[in-house]
């Protein structure tokens, strides 16, 4: 590897690696070149940039240490606050750098990705992008189908979580790194698509392959329970709504934690799971 890369990485690495996230470094052109025009980084092609991802350890590393201190002021999405906190902190350990950091659920005005999540895990080798145009004479006709991205050791039990960009970086020399293909048998990806589109209640699409890890049932818990009741299921205060707001989407009652304690509490069990609530792997 570019000894410039590797030096970077190390300490991007040192940030967030002992917090359950893991870091691939990639070239913006590897990402332009797969992308319309609408898409690209408005960057030079040999721009140094990172790709950012959660494990399954992320979980207890970050976000629940992240929730017993004081980051959380105001209390909005636990999960991207926690992720936001500590690309931040990548941020302030290159300070002598312009870095630029991208989150994967950020928008342009226009409503358009800033960044499509997928695609940056695969030119980074992190994980591979099975598509539609993977399967040879796919069956699904006009259906809509969607890809997924499937980790060599984490199966589907991961998210992509953001992108470093290092502008004024350049690393033409930085060889590309092939993300493996864990499910290279057309049977398997016409299995791993269909569960992943039409099934993904379930959770079977992430063992595509057998992954070292699974997100915990602590986890499971938290990522079926929906967006709305999510704080509560913390035993964390709802913020506070204005007087026209709508009912929430969903009605069914958060079940309550005993007073004074939470699921945060190592003596506290988490509530069973209601059923699966979607939760993108991105």
């Amino acid at each position: 590897m570019d000894p410039l890369v590797a030096e970077l990485k190390q300490k991007v690495e040192d940030t967030l690696c002992p917090f359950g996230f893991e870091v691939y470094p990639f070239q913006v052109a590897w990402y332009n070149e797969l992308l319309p025009s609408a898409f690209h980084l408005p960057l030079p092609g040999p721009t140094l940039a990172f790709l950012v991802l959660s494990t399954p350890a992320m979980f207890d590393q970050a976000l629940k240490p992240f929730l017993r201190s004081c980051h959380l002021q105001p209390l909005t999405d636990p999960v991207d606050q926690c992720v936001a906190y500590h690309l931040r902190r990548v941020t302030e350990s290159l300070p002598e750098l312009q870095v630029e950091v991208i989150a994967d659920y950020e928008l342009h005005p226009n409503r358009r990705p800033k960044i499509l999540a997928q695609t940056a895990a695969h030119v980074a080798g992190a994980a591979f992008y099975y598509q539609r145009q993977d399967v040879e004479a796919d069956p699904w006709g006009s259906q809509h189908i969607a890809g997924v991205c499937i980790h060599p050791r984490f199966g589907g039990w991961f998210a992509i979580r953001g992108v470093v960009l290092l502008p004024g970086i350049e690393v033409p020399n930085l060889l590309p790194r092939k993300p493996p293909d864990c499910v290279p048998a057309r049977a398997d990806r016409i299995t791993l698509l269909e569960n992943f589109n039409f099934h993904w209640q379930d959770w079977t699409y992430r063992d595509a392959v057998t992954p070292q890890e699974r997100y915990s049932e602590e986890q499971k818990a938290y990522f079926s329970t929906p967006p709305a009741q999510r704080l509560a299921l913390l035993g964390l205060a709802q913020p506070s709504k204005e007087p026209n707001t709508p009912p929430e989407l969903f009605t069914k009652k958060p079940q309550k934690p005993p007073r004074g304690r939470s699921w945060l509490s190592p003596s506290v069990s988490p509530p069973a799971s209601p059923g699966p609530w979607y939760h993108h792997p991105l």
